[in-house]
């Protein structure tokens, strides 16, 4: 390991786009494929390596699904929830905001009361037995049409958990517009909640600013294709609304061809807040520290540029005041007292 990779290992971090399902690690999928035998996905962690290599985003959302079926009850939420933040304490993860899509579970029959106190109770757990703070941020399969929309916002509005912050919009974008998704985000920013959809991934930058007018998106998942438009680069970095950028998920869903010219360099350049994230990490062979190693790369950082980049998550977290200065000052106390091997 080198010495980056040693400092990024003790890192303390946030992170803010990572889905539920998604971050099933290969152990955690082959249990939950032992217990449901008539499900394609395997009951092998080795076999899992070859399950997991995608041909594109279309097959990317087909395998995503079909680790989705796999969570069946209350019971099968809460291990996933609970051993999800394990992983994340093992990276020094101090706090995420978990991208959660109830509508996946409750259509498979988990009553909605149900599956969130499943939630809630793995988070709870999280935050007192591994020191990891987990935030929900329930989000629309935009792939599953105004039904799912529905669901998801009655849900996040009349249950509403205490560790909901944030309403989001995921899947694929190609054939599911923004805007039919207005109503249902003015429903949830209504109800006190932070407005995040996925945009720009595969399809332009159209995207992203129709996520911005029409879903007041604060934050933006992904975002990959912004620098093609050098006004919303410019918009992005005035207003201060932040990127959630995840390198390994756009290779592995070909939404960028060659990681060496992703264009997180764009971005930065042009003063957008850049988030490095990880979000499906098991599937795309990755993890947060793996993709902070990424960023250093690509960005050319060093140790003090790392803590930046951190202290980046930080600011644009739904954490309070009082959070964010906690967490902060973690990463500057590592960082002053960090002594390359």
């Amino acid at each position: 390991m080198s010495a980056l990779d040693s400092f990024i290992a003790g890192l303390p971090k946030a992170e803010l786009h990572v889905h539920h399902v998604g971050s099933a690690s290969p152990r955690i999928v082959a249990e939950l494929a032992a217990r449901h035998p008539d499900s394609p996905v395997p009951a092998d962690p080795e076999a899992l390596a070859d399950f997991f290599t995608f041909r594109d985003f279309a097959h990317f959302v087909e395998v995503y699904l079909s680790v989705v079926d796999l969570v069946r009850d209350a019971e099968d939420v809460r291990l996933l929830t609970y051993e999800i933040a394990r992983d994340m304490a093992r990276q020094q993860i101090r706090y995420a905001e978990l991208t959660v899509t109830p509508y996946s579970s409750t259509r498979r029959g988990i009553p909605d009361a149900a599956f969130v106190e499943a939630i809630e109770d793995a988070r709870k757990a999280a935050e007192s037995e591994l020191g990891v703070v987990l935030r929900w941020c329930f989000d629309i399969p935009g792939e599953a049409g105004l039904a799912a929309a529905e669901e998801t916002a009655r849900i996040a509005c009349e249950l509403k958990p205490e560790g909901l912050v944030s309403f989001g919009l995921g899947g694929p974008e190609i054939g599911v517009p923004r805007p039919q998704f207005k109503p249902y985000f003015d429903r949830a920013i209504a109800a006190g909640l932070h407005s995040v959809p996925h945009a720009g991934e595969t399809t332009g930058p159209q995207t992203i600013w129709d996520a911005l007018t029409e879903l007041r998106a604060e934050r933006i998942g992904h975002g990959t294709s912004a620098p093609q438009d050098p006004k919303l680069l410019a918009h992005l970095a005035e207003h201060r609304i932040p990127l959630e950028v995840c390198p390994t998920s756009n290779l592995a869903t070909r939404a960028v061809a060659d990681i060496e010219r992703h264009p997180v360099r764009e971005m930065v350049a042009a003063g957008v807040l850049v988030t490095i994230n990880s979000d499906d990490p098991p599937m795309f062979g990755t993890d947060l520290n793996t993709e902070y190693g990424v960023a250093a790369r690509l960005l050319g950082l060093d140790e003090h540029g790392l803590a930046g980049l951190a202290k980046n998550a930080v600011e644009a977290s739904f954490m309070d005041a009082a959070g964010k200065a906690r967490l902060n000052a973690e990463i500057d106390a590592y960082t002053a007292a960090w002594r390359r091997p």
